[in-house]
């Protein structure tokens, strides 16, 4: 009966994480796509239409972290050992970090 729930847990686990891959995946191509177009159309940088583009990168690398981190925590439910859950907490620990930092980023960049 565990080996079906580690399985089924496992899926979910690699699901939830495609998905975050995804999202920051999603951004990065978006993001670029829009910097090249922008080069190669205008002549001059306007600060708020490369801001903007940050932004937005930003959005998606903030949501693709939550994701991962909802995705570290379900796996660590099904199999709680003191290493998986402290390698858990460091991984958590420097996501939300990095959220924190890119989140404080994005902030004052809207101001």
């Amino acid at each position: 009966m565990m080996e079906i729930v580690h399985k089924i847990v496992q899926v979910i686990t690699i699901t939830i994480s495609s998905v975050g891959a995804f999202v920051v995946i999603w951004g990065v191509f978006n993001s670029a796509f829009d910097f090249l177009s922008l080069k190669f159309t205008k002549h001059k940088e306007p600060f708020n239409e490369v801001e903007s583009i940050r932004n937005y990168l930003g959005g998606h690398l903030l949501l693709g972290l939550e994701i991962f981190i909802g995705a570290d925590i379900i796996s660590s439910v099904v199999s709680p050992t003191w290493e998986k859950v402290g390698i858990l907490a460091t991984i958590v620990g420097v996501r939300v970090v990095l959220s924190y930092f890119l989140r404080m980023e994005l902030r004052q960049s809207r101001q």
